[in-house]
């Protein structure tokens, strides 16, 4: 690098967000480690990263972080919009709250903080906006509709907005892993099978629970990842899209080749 590019990593206190803050410190890129939990990223900070806490669903701390980022370093030129969480259980079941805040976190949040980021990268004529999707965002599966339509939302709206910012030398790169491990099994069973475990729907929540535990015990790394948004922010002319880890590309296009009922016998053969 011929000068030290800044970079602001959400959802950084764990799993794939501190894989990222970790390697691209190792790279020698000033890092800004945000989160809810900062008292879990002293590691970063002693490896020379930022920690900030912050919360992607409340506007002031997003504010705050972009403001404190301005001070310190002028703005923001890399921005890896990872903090995310998958909410599953029966659409029936969901209350439509929590519905909500799955769309918060997942794509409003991340939309309110690159529309901060984004007047110094225009200004610069440069910049990379990096969402952290998911396999999620192409396919689906039985009792995650409020997460998966939330990573559907995720993709249309960077695909619009690589179109709008690619006349400032803007580039928008979508990740979407496959099965990597993170805290998303643990966070995704407990709470399905509290939403779902009894009732017409607990024969096919406990399905899915089972299959998702025996899928998460062979996950990929998160360096996996982390590795793939470091070759995509060094690369003058970035793909649109990567799929790394555990059966991403397979799934993603099978999806894409399969009719919807052969696809269906396919993801119901798993759980």
């Amino acid at each position: 690098m011929s000068r030290q590019e800044v970079v602001l990593i959400t959802g950084a206190s764990s799993g794939m967000g501190k894989a990222h803050a970790r390697t691209l410190l190792r790279e020698g890129y000033a890092v800004y480690a945000a989160a809810r939990r900062v008292e879990k990223m002293e590691d970063l900070k002693a490896l020379g990263g930022i920690p900030l806490e912050m919360d992607v669903t409340r506007d002031e701390d997003l504010v705050a972080v972009v403001e404190e980022i301005e001070r310190g370093h002028g703005g923001v030129d890399i921005l890896i919009n990872n903090a995310g969480f998958g909410l599953y259980g029966a659409v029936e079941d969901v209350p439509i709250d929590d519905a909500r805040y799955q769309f918060e976190v997942n794509l409003f949040g991340l939309a309110r903080l690159t529309q901060l980021v984004l007047p110094h990268m225009r200004e610069k004529k440069a910049g990379k906006i990096v969402n952290v999707s998911s396999m999620g965002g192409k396919i689906y599966t039985p009792l995650g509709a409020w997460y998966h339509a939330s990573k559907h939302a995720l993709e249309g709206w960077s695909d619009c907005l690589r179109l709008e910012l690619k006349p400032f030398n803007i580039d928008v790169i979508i990740i979407e892993p496959g099965i990597i491990q993170t805290e998303f099994d643990d966070v995704l069973v407990g709470p399905l099978m509290k939403r779902s475990g009894d009732g017409p729907y607990a024969e096919l929540a406990r399905a899915v629970a089972s299959g998702t535990e025996r899928t998460y015990l062979d996950a990929s790394d998160p360096s996996v990842v982390s590795e793939v948004i470091l070759r995509a922010i060094k690369s003058d002319q970035p793909q649109t899209r990567y799929a790394p880890g555990k059966r991403a590309r397979l799934l993603i296009f099978l999806r894409k080749y399969l009719g919807d009922r052969l696809f269906d016998r396919v993801v119901m053969s798993q759980v």
